[in-house]
């Protein structure tokens, strides 16, 4: 019996290792699963988990209010050791690219135990962006044993960083597995937050969050979804935006958007609306990385409000769009596609099937035989 301890601290990352996580669960007779919260984003998070059935066996609650980075890391590093500590994990699992995952990592290896990452190998080349997802996820990968990479591109990155194939899997991306998951449940709209918006009404969903843009770069994607939104107006267009919970997004979006008649603030969405929200926008405006992954699924086109992308098979296979941070390239490229032919509907996903969590676990079964 192997024990293996899935760490998770935000939504994006209780998203995708739920489906890891729930496949685990169905091997009790040769996997011990252990599943930890940090609590970086305790409600968003505890939400998630909630919906996919899972509940963690250890609750960190980390979070403090105007937390800095330096000091999230250190109360991380003390908290996960203790858990290791205690636990005696034969792997440890991160997903992607969070100081979570990071410190995970660092601590997997202060111990000597297998470190698996899941959504290994993303890279956009500069430190800077995202940041500081960019540093975080190369020292994950420097610390792993496992490499679960999403897509071949991935795992090209990883060869050439000088990592032997033998550790690289190519897995798919498990957001593909936690999406049509949810989306394959019923979904009432009028009892949802979304119904704000008439069902059926065309509407701009936007997300946008990224610390790399908060200040005046943020205030100008603000501005820009704002000439959206106006520019919207003869086609009875609508922006849908769930505003993240950090102070330094909630106070532009309040200034700039707050009040616009066809502008709809909204709290952060649970996943099952939000998951219906990605399924039913005309477009989506976004400087996430997840949403990059999803939208595809439901062949709806998206904007990606940053200067790099480290998911570029989304952009290659014409479903993405990289358009920066620059107003008036925001606003232009949004009217172009919301002037163009309505999205056709569901298309095939360059970053996964919905089968990764079964590939990542086979892994570990595979370990645990030998």
């Amino acid at each position: 019996m192997q024990t293996v301890v899935s760490i998770v601290g935000t939504r994006p990352e209780g998203i995708k290792m739920a489906p890891v996580v729930q496949e685990l669960g169905r091997h009790p007779d040769r996997l011990r699963s252990v599943l930890v919260s940090t609590g970086q984003h305790r409600e968003m998070l505890d939400q998630v988990l909630r919906l996919f059935g899972l509940r963690p066996n250890v609750e960190l609650n980390l979070m403090r209010p105007d937390q800095t980075l330096a000091r999230l890391t250190g109360d991380l590093f003390h908290a996960l050791d203790a858990v290791v500590r205690e636990q005696r994990p034969d792997w440890i699992l991160a997903q992607g690219d969070t100081t979570t995952v990071m410190v995970a990592s660092v601590v997997a290896f202060y111990h000597r135990i297998r470190f698996g990452h899941v959504e290994a190998g993303l890279r956009t080349g500069d430190y800077q962006r995202p940041f500081p997802e960019e540093l975080n996820r190369r020292i994950a990968d420097l610390a792993a044993s496992a490499y679960f990479a999403p897509t071949a591109r991935s795992a090209a990155a990883l060869r050439a960083e000088g990592i032997p194939d033998g550790a690289i899997h190519e897995t798919g991306n498990t957001v593909v597995d936690a999406l049509l998951q949810v989306a394959a449940r019923p979904f009432d709209w009028a009892s949802s937050p979304l119904s704000v918006v008439p069902e059926g009404t065309p509407f701009v969903l936007v997300t946008a969050h990224r610390r790399e843009s908060f200040g005046e770069p943020f205030r100008e994607l603000c501005r820009a979804i704002l000439e959206v939104a106006e520019s919207g107006e003869a086609q009875g267009i609508r922006v849908v935006f769930p505003v993240h919970l950090n102070p330094n997004v909630r106070a532009p979006v309040r200034e700039i958007l707050g009040g616009h008649p066809r502008v709809h603030l909204l709290e952060p969405l649970d996943y099952v609306d939000m998951v219906q929200a990605l399924r039913r926008a005309r477009l989506i405006l976004t400087d996430s990385g997840g949403v990059q992954e999803e939208a595809p699924s439901f062949g709806v086109p998206v904007l990606v409000m940053r200067d790099t992308t480290e998911r570029p098979e989304g952009v290659e296979a014409g479903a993405v769009h990289l358009v920066g941070t620059d107003r008036s390239r925001i606003v232009a490229s949004a009217r172009a596609h919301l002037s163009g032919p309505v999205p056709s509907g569901a298309a095939r996903n360059p970053y996964g099937d919905g089968h990764a969590a079964e590939r990542i676990v086979s892994v570990l079964l595979r370990e645990a035989a030998e």
